[in-house]
Formats: C-alpha cells, sequence, structure tokens
C-alpha cells in the first residue's frame, strides 16, 4: 500500500510570546503544497525501514516513520511490515517533510490494517510525534497556534495560483532562527490578513523570522528579491526556512535561482 505524504508552506508567522515551558506561542497558516513523499508499508516477518532519493541524515531507527508504527503497535495488534519511503520532500526547508511521513503513516496503517480510528485520534497520535503533525492528518488550510499545535480551519484556496519553491544548500538549526526573534503580539490576526487577495500580502503578512535570518543569510534575502523581480505577488521564507516560496499568476520557469538551488515547480 502506497500513499503520497506532501509538504506544506507557512503563510505568515507570528511569534507572540515565549511560554513557562520554554517554547514560544506562535501564529500562522498551514497550506498544503504538492511537493510529495512517496511511502509504501507491505507485511513482512519481522519491521523494517529503507529509504531512497534523498539523504534523511541521522539514525535511521529513530526514522519517525518507524516511531509511528511502534506508537501505535502499543495500542494496536498491527503485524510487522517493512517501510520504504522515497524521500524527495526537501530536509531542512522548514516545510513538514518530516511531519507528513509520520503521519501520513499514521493513517496508512489505520487503513491497511482496519484500526478503526477517528481523524480526532489520528491527530492525537501524531500530536505525540510533533507539534505540526496533526496537521496533515486533515490535511486542509488552517489557522495554527499555540506551539503550532491549536487548528482553526480556514477557507483559503490557491489553486488558481503557481507556487515556485527554492531550497538553497543552507540549514538553520531552530536554535538559530529564535535567537532573531523578539515576541511581538500582531495588531491584525493573520486570520483576517489572508482573506485579502495575495496581491495585496506583500506589506502585511510577515514572518518574523525573517530578519534575523537573512540579517545573518543574506542569500535567503536575495532569493526573496528574485522570486519578486521574477514576478512573485507574494514571496516568504517558510518557517524558519531555509526554503523560500513566490506566489505567481502563472507559470514561469526561474533560471536563475538553480544554480546551488533546487528549485520546484507548479506546486
Amino acid at each position: 500500500m502506497i500513499v503520497f505524504p506532501n509538504a506544506k508552506i507557512n503563510i505568515g508567522l507570528n511569534i507572540v510570546g515565549k511560554r513557562a515551558d520554554g517554547y514560544h506561542d506562535l501564529e500562522t497558516i498551514f497550506y498544503p503544497i504538492g511537493i510529495k513523499d512517496a511511502l509504501e508499508v507491505v507485511e513482512a516477518n519481522e519491521l523494517s525501514f529503507q529509504s531512497t532519493g534523498l539523504d534523511i541524515p541521522g539514525d535511521p531507527d529513530r526514522n519517525i516513520c518507524l516511531k509511528a508504527y511502534r506508537m501505535l503497535s502499543l495500542d494496536f495488534k498491527i503485524p510487522p511490515v517493512k517501510i520504504h519511503l522515497h524521500k524527495n520532500i526537501p530536509i531542512g526547508a522548514g516545510i513538514g517533510g518530516g511531519s507528513a511521513d509520520g503521519s501520513f503513516l499514521i493513517k496508512l496503517l489505520n487503513e491497511k490494517f482496519n484500526l478503526g480510528l477517528s481523524g480526532e485520534r489520528m491527530e492525537t497520535y501524531a500530536s505525540a510525534l510533533g507539534a505540526d503533525c496533526a496537521f496533515f492528518i486533515k490535511n486542509q488550510p488552517v489557522f495554527a497556534s499555540g506551539r503550532g499545535d491549536r487548528f482553526e480551519e480556514i477557507e483559503l484556496d490557491l489553486s488558481k495560483y503557481f507556487i515556485a519553491l527554492v531550497m538553497p544548500d543552507l540549514h538553520i538549526s531552530t536554535f538559530e532562527a529564535f535567537g532573531g526573534v523578539r515576541p511581538r503580539k500582531p495588531g491584525v490576526s493573520l486570520k483576517e490578513l489572508v482573506k485579502e487577495n495575495p496581491v495585496l500580502w506583500k506589506d502585511s503578512v510577515i514572518n518574523d523570522f525573517e530578519q534575523g535570518i537573512i540579517s545573518q543569510h543574506p542569500e535567503i534575502g536575495y532569493l526573496k528579491h528574485l522570486l519578486y523581480e521574477s514576478g512573485a505577488i507574494y514571496a516568504s521564507m517558510s518557517g524558519s526556512g531555509s526554503s523560500v516560496y513566490g506566489i505567481f499568476k502563472a507559470p514561469l520557469k526561474l533560471p536563475e535561482l538553480e544554480i546551488g538551488n533546487r528549485v520546484f515547480y507548479g506546486v
């Protein structure tokens, strides 16, 4: 059985406060996009995991797919399986590739082995894997708050637009990203701002991570500039980076962005 976990982008991101537990409260819009991995599960004599495509750093035995399987196996009698992940979503891009893989495995196991899990129950399991994982259960646009783990469904449809995403050869740690921000409460909620035409987002829909990260990594700012120069009506870093996306009214090619970068067209 094969599924195709998709990525997401953050449209705007406000860091609104520091919590007593050390985490930050944020507000952002999660929007699913069409960059996808491929995830296959077949019954086997013993549990195993293998990956192809992009190299996944770290210990394969700690991959989020295995974590998801082992978590469900504590509550359900699931036979051993062979998990094959073909990785295409860029790693460290701020677009939720790992979170999608773990959440899609929960959905896959629920369907394949008739576990009878409701959407709400699957979201509970997914939340145990990571703050944004539960988003990929329903996989619909949401306003996210808290640690990025509280969701409110919103009406947002960008299907008539064309999204290009650029992934530079650059890794930005979570520590580095948060080191450059100061919490603030926005004057107008993102829920209201994204109701406007995307043409109007440029000066109002802000990612609080950008200023600090661009000061340390000016190439991010340059990529954003090139997207606007190429005709984007809105461009932004996604999450804490390092990917940058542009929203366009029509398809185009961006050859000047491809040197040293991975570019995904038409997502």
